[in-house]
């Protein structure tokens, strides 16, 4: 007999359930993510047309800091935590536009940097109440809400997990 699979989603714990259920589907991208990560040999390894492993991951926890401080919480980069510069040395993209390379890391080392930031996350938006979750923030070239910033960065990570994937 095999094991019967539960497809029920469970609302992260937060002080409005319509935060606990964006928070609960990023969370679910990310066991996607970390799953399709382990299965990665080498983190290094570019394939014709894609980036490494390590880029990719070091671009997935940069992009989640910086909308979290930048957007949701309205910081310039001289208010992101001290700890941020040890963990993201490099900016997002080249010179060229394309996203920096990262190389030499360990596994362990991307999990941990994906861990610290989904912590500063988790923190900032379980405390939030629905009335600020829904309050848009003017920026200079659009308007955004913490709302769609979960959203977002579901649908980023889902897509660079399928970049992963492919380098299985």
């Amino acid at each position: 007999m095999t094991a019967r699979e539960s497809l029920i989603l469970t609302p992260a714990p937060a002080t409005t359930p319509e935060v606990g259920v964006l928070l609960a589907v990023l969370h679910e991208a990310r066991v996607r993510t970390l799953n399709t990560a382990a299965r990665i040999n080498d983190l290094d390894t570019v394939k014709a047309g894609h980036h490494s492993a390590g880029t990719l991951l070091y671009h997935i926890a940069l992009i989640e800091l910086d909308w979290l401080y930048a957007d949701v919480l309205e910081k310039s980069e001289e208010d992101f935590p001290a700890e941020a510069r040890a963990w993201f040395p490099l900016d997002a993209r080249d010179d060229d536009g394309r996203l920096s390379v990262v190389t030499g890391e360990p596994l362990e080392r991307h999990l941990a940097r994906l861990n610290w930031v989904r912590g500063l996350l988790d923190g900032v938006f379980r405390a939030m109440t629905l009335e600020e979750f829904r309050r848009p923030r003017v920026r200079e070239e659009y308007d955004v809400t913490p709302e769609w910033v979960l959203m977002h960065l579901a649908l980023h990570e889902a897509q660079h997990r399928g970049q992963l994937a492919v380098l299985v």
